[in-house]
């Protein structure tokens, strides 16, 4: 199966994936952007190449082993990935911590360097996660306008808030250590792991109601 963990900048994705690789047995690490970043990044290349992951996960899959995937790619465009149905399952965990703290954060990695309207706009976005986290109906456009042209969005436009599938997991880490963190998601994990083996998960194979 493919586990997400998405969200803005400096929440900790990266942090809480890298203790969790040596805690989970059979279960490959890896992030959005290790493949290369190009210099004109946007949201089609962040579509095509989630695409690509998923094709990792499908070749790791046919191996028996899991893919957590840290990067920014919400729920609704992991689901609208062109392969995304072949997938045993997915789950989808949103990092998240509070709009000063990530600021605080943002300011102490990259040594100050971003001005407030960059500080802004990852805090935008991370509020934006929040919303679509919640709700399916929470401003699509903001990730479908100007998107990969061979997304399917319309596996998911029709659904509302109270649909089980459109489930993704919330792990504040504000003010908390980092080690209760690990243990969350490792929880988190290991939930939805045995939900797919057990055919409990809502997003397993034959969750668009389509044969892929």
């Amino acid at each position: 199966m493919l586990l997400i963990l998405t969200g803005s900048s400096c929440a900790g994705k990266t942090t809480l994936a890298r203790a969790l690789g040596e805690r989970v047995p059979d279960i490959a690490i890896h992030d959005h952007d290790e493949i290369g970043v190009p210099e004109d990044a946007d949201v089609q290349w962040r579509n095509r190449t989630t695409e690509q992951w998923i094709g990792r996960a499908l070749k790791y899959q046919d191996r028996g082993i899991d893919v957590l995937l840290t990067g920014q790619s919400p729920l609704g465009e992991i689901l609208a990935s062109p392969s995304a149905p072949q997938l045993d399952g997915i789950a989808v965990c949103l990092v998240d911590v509070d709009d000063q703290e990530r600021r605080r954060r943002l300011d102490r990695r990259d040594d100050g360097r971003w001005p407030p309207a960059v500080l802004d706009s990852f805090v935008r976005w991370g509020a934006w996660h929040r919303g679509h986290a919640e709700d399916p109906r929470y401003r699509p456009e903001v990730i479908i306008d100007g998107s990969w042209p061979e997304m399917a969005w319309d596996r998911w436009s029709d659904w509302t808030k109270d649909d089980p599938r459109w489930n993704t997991h919330l792990l504040d880490t504000t003010g908390r250590p980092t080690a209760q963190c690990v243990d969350d998601l490792m929880r988190w994990v290991m939930r939805q792991r045995g939900a797919c083996r057990t055919g409990e998960l809502a997003l397993t194979k034959g969750w668009t109601g389509i044969e892929p």
